[in-house]
């Protein structure tokens, strides 16, 4: 194997969520092919965020509870590259570790389980999310619905829900249908719900100098990569965190990127939103432009 790897010892970090393994083996497989490769070994890292399910992630720690423990075994050696569903990347990384890849983005919808639509759920409803974005967004479009925290991987919120817990659910569509579960929910268009920026990404990382970088940039899909970074640099330019509700989608026309974003108080009674085209640069710009034209109340929820 090239670049000082043996034939069968590269080693993919990833959480051990079901959804988190199956996209492990999408990168597995890219590689092989890419490669020729017979094999690349798995190895399954527990995450403080698998292990805490009772609290929001806001509370504790934030997105970094998805990926402190894979950057520790990235850094120590312990494997050559981790895989990440990049929504749950924090936006600013360690210098040492570099976002090699990224693999075509899938749906980037979000899917309500429970009711035909958004419009058809019951007076009062009560929704299970652990999203803020989606919180404030249901807020916004239907004040009477309650929102209460929902964690888990996908089998055990779908299972609180058939048990009554709550009336539905909102989930991604793209982690959906990597379980094979294409017929679950209805999808939300855009022009209700604006996905969470990069959802629907997988992210490839690995040190920012070592001999896997090149090997794991053979299988990056360039315009998922340009544009889920131009939504990691409208984060970075709002000083976005957990707490913040915010949507963005990119996508590429042309050669161009077309940059829609949202920002939304937590209950979503206040919201601003805007669309700029143009380069790399749209995100930061676009960021800019929804802070001068946000309420107070949203403001204080964003640039620190």
């Amino acid at each position: 194997m090239a670049d000082g790897f043996r034939q069968g010892t590269f080693r993919l970090g990833t959480r051990g969520s079901p959804l988190a393994l199956v996209q492990a083996g999408m990168v597995r497989n890219a590689l092989m092919a890419a490669h020729g490769w017979d094999d690349v070994e798995i190895v399954v890292i527990r995450t403080t965020g698998d292990r805490v399910q009772d609290r929001a992630l806001a509370e504790i720690g934030g997105k970094a509870l998805w990926t402190k423990e894979l950057d520790r075994a990235l850094l120590a050696g312990e494997v050559d590259a981790c895989v990440h569903s990049m929504k749950d990347v924090e936006t600013i990384r360690p210098r040492e570790i570099a976002i090699a890849a990224m693999l075509e983005r899938a749906d980037v919808r979000d899917r309500l389980i429970g009711a035909a639509s958004i419009a058809a759920l019951r007076d009062h409803a009560v929704v299970g999310t652990s999203s803020p974005r989606r919180a404030a967004q249901l807020g916004r479009l239907r004040p009477d619905v309650t929102t209460v925290l929902f964690r888990g991987n996908v089998d055990t919120r779908l299972g609180k829900l058939a048990v009554g817990e709550v009336d539905a659910t909102l989930l991604a569509a793209a982690g959906l249908d990597r379980l094979g579960r294409h017929d679950t929910g209805v999808a939300i268009e855009f022009d209700e719900m604006l996905p969470a920026p990069a959802q629907g990404a997988v992210g490839i990382e690995t040190l920012a100098d070592g001999p896997a970088r090149h090997l794991v940039a053979a299988i990056d899909h360039a315009d998922t990569h340009r544009a889920v970074l131009v939504e990691r640099a409208l984060l970075v330019t709002l000083a976005a965190d957990c707490h913040s509700p915010v949507a963005a989608l990119a996508r590429i026309e042309a050669g161009e990127i077309v940059l829609r974003a949202q920002l939304l108080t937590e209950r979503g009674d206040e919201s601003v939103e805007g669309e700029q085209r143009g380069g790399d640069e749209v995100g930061t710009a676009l960021a800019r432009d929804l802070l001068a034209r946000a309420p107070a109340a949203i403001r204080r929820l964003f640039a620190g």
